[in-house]
């Protein structure tokens, strides 16, 4: 089945059709495609239906009537219609000036034909919730399935990034050998020469020269490093001797109070339009309902009820001892954590600049973010990261992170500790429709978590390529944080000299460079081109890496230079994101059918991550043995519990786990 998706970005369900043979027609589709026809260019651009008058077709009146299935068009036909990404509007096109290098959301060629906004209600998939749940239809269809969703989703910023002259392939064409395995795009080369400058004031001329690793680069001063407090927890030497009261600075006592009750005032009303009664749960079965899901995560069975089952043989003792399986199936289906008569109320702003979108979550999700930043503070080195919450239910907040896997979820934007993985704040991505546009997604990221007024100057920020630009990292400079990453080579400000640019058929080790005032700016040849940017580093200090090269048909291993940037940024970036694997079975085998339960499974795996963390540096602090993370999970089961009190058995922190 064919993969190929419309050059303007359209939905795929349409009919689509390739480049005509026919030299002049087909010169007739590039001009509609593109403002300048580029010297290069796929041939196995597809346009979909959309594009075409109702006049190009010789088989409409067939296909209308059921007679045929497959739509043809007339040969010499041209495309005249050009539509929004996703619309199910087309408009003639308007021949206006051309605006060179704007950024668009699309990837057509003409910036300046006007966008009408359009409201696809199909692109609302939200999943039942019974008689309480709702379809944030208004609100949320405009935040997904858009050329700029699809380049967000693709780690590329809709108006950082130039469609112009880097344009995707169609997809059935990416395991094409000639299409490099990290991004199978075609690069379209420039015609023109001269001076460049870009949007943000960066500016570039042909006859600059990309400087070799033998040339000297000046290091650029350093920020001295000033938290506004001492880096590592911010808790009392000897207030937390237990793995529960690590875990209760951010997961408070009171919030369990909380969750059982808004369950209750929920299920009261879901149990009432059955005709039937709910049985009140109280704070300790909450506890107990999230000790057994991380249990679940410790210990993990094919399906929920093989936890309770009776078999002689193979049967788990703990989980009947806690709580019977129907108990625990009833509140995983109406655990809520709202108040039913504000969602209520939120449901008649829909539509509105007063709704929230985020409102079934709020209450626990302000609590972890104030938490996690009111008991830690980062070291100097810092990384943004990407997490994505799988959901079973649909809501207009799904996104898609390709490098982490093809399902759809929830995605977070989370401000980590490199040092310690330590989460420190973290927000839920809402759609386009709740960002800033002026600076780009990317941008607007960062910015939104790195806050200079609590963390203090001097940091050293760690991103990878979605973020990376050369105005993000001036900006950063200007709040005093240091910031380095890879970087699209087709971004806004990126150095467009060729005079001793690296060459694609460069040795294994090749370094070139480019400093840009306060920035440098480095390609390098590892097994594929490496592209940096960076605000505080040298371009080269003679570091070497063992790599495999091939001499004589023999792979031998060599050192090979390697900038101080890489490596850096490497060492950095090791750090291992592991706070979204707790609860992560208890999901795959229950299926959660609500989008805010999947966040509250998130949020116990951060709160439990951090908590695990905190109790690594205090207990190193104090000079004894933290606990291994198995042994601070179990210790964390058995407190939350109470089995530790009741067989006056408590499991001290000072002590290591024989696992």
């Amino acid at each position: 089945m064919s993969r190929r998706r419309c050059v303007l970005r359209c939905e795929r369900k349409l009919v689509q059709f390739t480049l005509p043979k026919e030299e002049s027609a087909r010169k007739q589709w590039l001009d509609f495609i593109f403002t300048r026809t580029p010297k290069r260019y796929s041939p196995n651009l597809v346009l979909c239906s959309r594009h075409f008058t109702d006049d190009c077709f010789t088989n409409l009146g067939a296909i209308n009537a059921g007679f045929a299935k497959r739509l043809k068009v007339k040969e010499g036909s041209v495309p005249t219609l050009f539509g929004p990404a996703c619309s199910s509007e087309s408009q003639p096109r308007k021949l206006v000036p051309v605006v060179p290098a704007v950024a668009v959301e699309g990837f057509h060629a003409s910036a300046s034909v006007p966008k009408k906004n359009t409201t696809n209600n199909a692109d609302c998939i939200v999943g039942s919730d019974e008689e309480l749940d709702f379809c944030d239809q208004d609100s949320v269809a405009s935040s997904v399935d858009s050329s700029a969703e699809d380049m967000f989703i693709d780690d590329m910023d809709p108006i950082l990034d130039r469609p112009s002259s880097d344009l995707y392939l169609p997809e059935e064409d990416y395991d094409s050998k000639d299409a490099p395995q990290h991004r199978k795009r075609l690069c379209l080369s420039s015609a023109e020469g001269g001076d460049r400058k870009s949007e943000n004031g960066f500016y570039w001329t042909e006859t600059e020269k990309w400087q070799s690793s033998d040339e000297a680069d000046v290091e650029p001063p350093l920020l001295v490093f000033t938290p506004n407090q001492n880096p590592g927890p911010q808790i009392l030497p000897n207030r937390c001797s237990s793995a529960l009261q690590f875990f209760q600075l951010l997961f408070p006592k009171s919030m369990f109070q909380t969750i059982a009750g808004y369950t209750n005032s929920y299920a009261a009303k879901y149990e009432e339009r059955k005709g039937k009664l709910w049985n009140f749960i109280s704070q300790s079965d909450m506890k107990s309902y999230v000790a057994l899901v991380i249990y679940m995560g410790m210990f993990r069975c094919s399906s929920l009820s093989d936890y309770w089952s009776e078999s002689q043989h193979f049967s788990l003792s703990f989980p009947a001892k806690i709580m019977s399986y129907r108990k625990f199936l009833s509140i995983s289906k109406v655990l809520h954590l709202s108040e039913s008569r504000e969602d209520e109320k939120n449901i008649l702003k829909k539509g509105t600049a007063g709704y929230e979108r985020l409102g079934k979550i709020q209450p626990l999700y302000q609590v972890i973010r104030e938490s996690c930043k009111s008991y830690f503070h980062p070291f100097q080195n810092i990384t943004i990261v990407e997490r994505m919450v799988k959901p079973q239910a649909g809501t207009g907040l799904k996104q898609s992170l390709k490098s982490r896997s093809p399902n759809m979820g929830f995605k977070l934007f989370a401000l980590t500790d490199c040092t310690c993985g330590y989460t420190w704040d973290f927000f839920v991505y809402e759609g386009k429709s709740c960002a800033s546009r002026s600076e780009g997604l990317s941008y607007e990221t960062v910015m939104a978590l790195v806050d200079e007024n609590m963390l203090g100057s001097g940091y050293k920020l760690f991103v990878d390529k979605f973020y990376t630009s050369p105005t993000l990292f001036t900006d950063l400079l200007d709040k005093k944080v240091l910031a380095c990453g890879p970087v699209w080579p087709n971004r806004t400000g990126y150095p467009k000299s060729a005079k001793n640019k690296l060459l694609s058929n460069a040795p294994r080790g090749t370094m070139r460079w480019i400093r840009q005032d306060k920035l440098l700016f480095v390609e390098w040849k590892d097994s594929k081109e490496v592209q940096m940017c960076s605000s505080f580093h040298k371009a080269y200090e003679g570091d070497t890496v063992q790599r495999k090269v091939r001499r004589d048909a023999h792979r031998t291993l060599e050192e090979i230079p390697v900038p101080a940037v890489v490596l850096d940024y490497s060492k950095n970036m090791e750090a291992v994101d592991s706070s979204d694997c707790i609860t992560e079975h208890f999901r795959a085998i229950h299926k959660p059918k609500k989008w805010y339960q999947c966040m509250f499974y998130h949020f116990l795996d951060i709160a439990v991550e951090n908590a695990f963390i905190m109790q690594e540096l205090v207990t190193k602090g104090n000079g004894k043995k933290p606990l291994t993370r198995k042994a601070f999970l179990q210790a964390l089961i058995l407190e939350l519990t109470d089995i530790d009190s009741l067989d006056s058995a408590a499991v001290p922190l000072t002590l290591s786990s024989s696992g």
